[in-house]
């Protein structure tokens, strides 16, 4: 088996699998729950090598996943507090996209204040669960499929290639603020890709 965070045709295939997944589940316009995130995680880590079996599709602080991370320079939340973190998480991004889902239903074209309020939780949503590191591997992965399910489920492209991780200084700038609770670069970072896949009209 190969190894849960290295380059395997294994990993390719189940993250194109996870990306049909995040698709169609925005396409559903699914409730976003810890529940849809955790089915990405076992996907994603499916006839993998991972250290622990109870580390898939589970958090830290769950039994058997009592672990801290450290990211370079950074520590996630301390793996006591992850629970309570992602019950803020997943009600403060619910209730957004309840109001979004009321000004904009199934169908409804987004207006210029609808493409910002979209790209500002998916930029939101992608650093808060870099900032917290809820997994004990595959926290990257996981944020950029939030990111491209709340684009998608409210008809925008999805921008964040889930592996390898975008390149450049951009992308691991934005990671470094949102670990540090800002999440306005990330947002920045949503708005540069979706309009480089959706140039302006020639004037």
């Amino acid at each position: 088996m190969a190894d849960w965070d290295a380059d395997s045709p294994q990993l390719r295939r189940n993250l194109a699998a996870v990306a049909r997944a995040v698709s169609e589940s925005a396409e559903r316009r699914d409730q976003p729950s810890l529940d849809l995130v955790r089915a990405w995680h076992r996907q994603t880590m499916s006839g993998l090598d991972v250290p622990a079996a109870a580390w898939v599709g589970r958090f830290r602080g769950e039994a058997g996943v009592e672990v801290d991370v450290v990211i370079g320079t950074w520590e996630g939340a301390p793996y006591q507090n992850v629970g309570a973190q992602l019950q803020e998480f997943e009600r403060r991004m619910q209730e957004v996209v309840a109001a979004l889902d009321a000004d904009y239903p199934d169908g409804a074209p987004l207006d210029a204040d609808g493409v910002a309020a979209v790209v500002e939780l998916a930029g939101w949503a992608h650093a808060e669960w870099v900032r917290i590191h809820p997994f004990a591997n595959g926290n990257g992965r996981t944020a950029r499929m939030w990111a491209n399910f709340l684009l998608q489920r409210f008809g925008l492209p999805p921008v964040m290639r889930l592996r390898p991780r975008p390149q450049g200084g951009d992308y691991a700038a934005a990671g470094a603020r949102a670990m540090a609770g800002d999440w306005q670069p990330t947002v920045a970072l949503i708005v540069r890709l979706l309009r480089a896949l959706r140039p302006p009209p020639a004037s």
